[in-house]
């Protein structure tokens, strides 16, 4: 890595000198021939390119929906995908990636399916892997997946250097692939570097670019929960829109933004709709004008009710505020959640009860004063953030993220990461809607400030207690206990 990350194109000799170093991490590296792979996604059709389908539903207005999913075995991780897209009436389909891979180590992960196979030819079958293996079932295990359904698949990971399972997914045939240099960093990993992982992203979105000038729609999708607990929009809008810059300096032309659903509707239908607005606004501001940009809501990403029929109700309100904010897919939860890795039958009936509440809704939508008073407020605050941001980086992105980080200008809550300041915490108002009882560093002007003060006042007063970090801890618990805004008491 340089010393000095910068948000410039890679040139051709820094790109393929450090591919070959990529491609012989594993011996399933091999099988990646790039012109082979760019004639294979040239043939599949339409209905099965992420992108196409994407941009298809954003210009008719709908909201496509998608599940978490993945097992260890290819034959296994077959089944499970045709019974999401045969009885679960998914739009799009994902491919979850195991804990192993994700901390690239593929020995283990050999050994995972192995024993999986033993499992399998002896009737003792337990499942040892979390998720797909893809750099270890390689090119050619990914295509047996990716011909085996008609629907658009994505690689869905949480890997910080995920730039050999790039290669081999990309090769493979998937059309869509997650994560980046911040949001795959803070909420997943403790002492890898920010600039490490920015550097190493670059790689992936360059790669990106290659196939996009090659002619094939790959989309990218920076991860918008974070670490799915709190987090206020602006912090998450940020991130996404960091992560967006920097993916289109590299050449990718189709970037879906997201957004992990705090409860309050009408919060969560400006976030939804300021995030494409200003993901736009800051593309065209520093230049890339030639970048489709879709959203996705993620259903709620903290605790779920054990109870199954409550569960459904967290689900339906998930993808109400999806419907009605026009978010161009939502990323849907199981009525399991509660209870660890769902059945096939469990996530089929999270996204059929998802498929029910979008089609009602497609033809209705949100509008009002208050929406309009909350989406100006999530843009104010997002703009403070992204603008000192770049005057950190005088001028550069990469340099101005890794500085907003290391400095707490950006300040992902609850994040493991030793680079992340920690000290900005949210709580919920009176309402439900998330506030921020503690800025830290976050380059707010004195009137948010103030807003969120005032706000977090109104509940205290109501609840008979004072502003503290009482709340907070009550709000984390509050939807698996069955409410939204953690009152004294519940638990």
């Amino acid at each position: 890595m340089n010393n000095e990350i910068k948000n410039k194109k890679w040139s051709d000799d820094l790109f393929y000198s450090t591919q070959k170093e990529v491609l012989a991490t594993w011996e399933t590296g091999k099988e990646v021939n790039f012109q082979e792979a760019v004639d294979y996604h040239k043939s599949l059709p339409d209905e099965r390119v992420f992108s196409k389908k994407l941009n298809k539903a954003k210009a008719e207005g709908k909201t496509l929906i998608q599940p978490r999913a993945g097992v260890g075995l290819i034959e296994n991780h077959i089944k499970l995908m045709q019974h999401l897209q045969d009885f679960g009436e998914t739009d799009l389909l994902p491919t979850t990636i195991d804990s192993y891979t994700r901390q690239n180590q593929y020995e283990n992960c050999a050994e995972g399916i192995r024993r999986e196979k033993e499992g399998m030819a002896n009737g003792t079958f337990h499942p040892l892997l979390n998720g797909f293996p893809a750099v270890n079932h390689g090119v050619k295990g990914c295509r047996q997946v990716v011909e085996s359904v008609h629907t658009p698949l994505q690689i869905r990971h949480g890997t910080p250097d995920a730039r050999l399972l790039a290669e081999i997914a990309l090769a493979g045939g998937f059309t869509s692939y997650e994560g980046g240099g911040i949001s795959y960093n803070i909420p997943y990993a403790k002492s890898i570097p920010i600039e490490q992982t920015m550097y190493d992203w670059q790689y992936i979105d360059r790669l990106t670019g290659i196939y996009e000038d090659a002619g094939v729609m790959i989309n990218r999708e920076p991860y918008g929960p974070l670490t799915g607990t709190l987090v206020p929009p602006c912090i998450s809008h940020a991130v996404a829109i960091i992560e967006a810059i920097v993916a289109a300096e590299q050449g990718v032309k189709n970037i879906t933004v997201g957004y992990g659903q705090l409860g309050n509707l009408v919060q969560d239908v400006a976030a939804i709709r300021t995030l494409e607005i200003l993901t736009n606004e800051y593309l065209d501001k520093y230049g890339y004008k030639d970048v489709n940009v879709t959203t996705v809501l993620h259903q709620w990403m903290g605790g779920f009710p054990a109870d199954e029929a409550k569960a459904f109700g967290v689900i339906s309100w998930g993808a109400a505020a999806a419907a009605l904010s026009k978010a161009t897919k939502c990323i849907v939860k199981s009525p399991h959640e509660a209870a660890g890795v769902p059945t096939a039958e469990a996530n089929a009936a999270g996204l059929r009860a998802t498929k029910q509440v979008v089609t009602m809704l497609q033809e209705q939508s949100l509008q009002g004063p208050r929406l309009e008073a909350e989406m100006a407020v999530i843009m104010e605050e997002t703009r403070q953030i992204l603008d000192r941001t770049i005057e950190l980086g005088e001028g550069d992105w990469c340099r101005g993220a890794i500085a907003a980080i290391n400095s707490g200008v950006i300040d992902i809550p609850f994040g493991p990461a030793k680079c992340n300041a920690g000290l900005m915490l949210p709580a919920r108002d009176n309402d439900g809607a998330v506030r921020i009882l503690n800025t830290g560093n976050l380059p707010f002007s004195k009137d948010l400030k103030r807003f969120h003060q005032e706000k977090l006042e109104e509940r205290a007063k109501v609840e008979n207690r004072e502003v503290s970090f009482n709340m907070v801890v009550d709000d984390v618990y509050a939807v698996g206990l069955g409410h939204l805004v953690g009152r004294p008491g519940l638990r």
